[in-house]
């Protein structure tokens, strides 16, 4: 048995010494990633703007990369429970995920101690500003008269959703109150997995208001369940022209957005990470990704690792300064 044993030591070191001598160690012997499904964790509800991007992405992958590329819902905490998976996954490449712009403002909260810098930043691929919805019957056909009766009426009258306590559309609202002379909470926040659960609820009659991107609002919108007053942004989204900017229509001067990009947990190979990078800009720049983005109204923004960094940081120091200013931010 010792002698099989020498025997298969000196195999082996044989067959290491060969591959040495043309320059292929053992790593580089391996087959090349992806080799096995990759999963790419959504942290919001299916149907949503993020699902709905992550899953245009995961299937331009897939064909690209020759492996499936699975997305999973992993919803909760409002957004913390998605964000987590992705970032304490294996740096292995085979969990990745559609990180967003919560990422800069939930450790701001005390919800997490995750940031920007918890994470492999491979791609920006999207950003977009909040619309202001309604019920498809509510009695308020313009953002102007919505806006006068917030105000004409005592705190809590109303009812708002979009995203997790603390979210982007949760800021969106409390920055569109606030513009108004209003407290951040004269209308009650809503704590959903998204915004189709959100819209989901509005149409239901359960809340009164869901500040989310009008992307995220067309399907209900265009099943004659809601209607879209405003957008919150400089100028109006050209795949829906007939809906006014809050400026516009009720002369409240507030713009904000949201973003989305995918990333992998922390020090993921750095030839790994450059692959998954070309692949989603060969994704990005497809006419398949950007019939999808335009037919929805979804912004198109591309930014690779380092600018997508970069843009990360200025966005975390923006949303302290906001979330501290609303009031959303803990106490140090």
């Amino acid at each position: 048995m010792s002698q099989f044993n020498r025997r298969q030591i000196l195999v082996a070191g044989a067959a290491t010494g060969a591959a040495a001598a043309i320059g292929v160690g053992p790593a580089m012997a391996q087959a090349a990633y992806p080799t096995r499904p990759v999963t790419v964790v959504c942290p919001w509800g299916a149907g949503g703007g993020t699902d709905a991007t992550a899953r245009i992405v995961s299937a331009i992958l897939e064909k690209d990369l020759a492996q499936p590329f699975n997305v999973v819902n992993r919803t909760g905490g409002s957004g913390v429970v998605g964000h987590s998976a992705i970032a304490t996954a294996p740096p292995d490449g085979y969990t990745i995920g559609m990180i967003t712009v919560e990422i800069t403002m939930m450790h701001h909260q005390g919800l997490t101690e995750l940031n920007p810098t918890s994470y492999t930043p491979l791609a920006l691929m999207n950003e977009d500003p909040p619309g202001i919805q309604v019920k498809a019957d509510s009695p308020y056909k313009t953002v102007k008269e919505l806006s006068d009766a917030i105000k004409s009426k005592p705190a809590g009258t109303f009812k708002a959703s979009g995203t997790g306590q603390g979210g982007i559309w949760h800021l969106a609202l409390v920055g569109w109150l606030t513009a108004m002379g209003l407290k951040p909470d004269h209308v009650p926040w809503v704590p959903s997995n998204g915004a189709a659960p959100a819209m989901q609820d509005l149409a239901a009659g359960g809340i009164d208001i869901v500040t989310c991107s009008v992307p995220e609002a067309k399907a209900m919108i265009d099943a004659g369940k809601a209607r879209s007053l405003a957008v919150m942004a400089p100028r109006r989204n050209s795949a829906f022209s007939d809906v006014p900017t809050l400026k516009e229509a009720a002369g409240i001067d507030y713009s904000v957005g949201a973003w989305r990009g995918i990333a992998g947990p922390k020090g993921m190979p750095a030839d790994v990470a450059a692959k998954l990078t070309a692949a989603l800009k060969k994704s990005y720049d497809s006419k398949e990704f950007k019939d999808f983005m335009t037919a929805r109204g979804f912004g198109m923004t591309w930014g690779d690792p380092n600018e997508f960094a970069k843009f990360m940081a200025e966005g975390d120091a923006k949303m302290k300064a906001a979330m501290t200013a609303a009031g959303l931010a803990k106490k140090a």
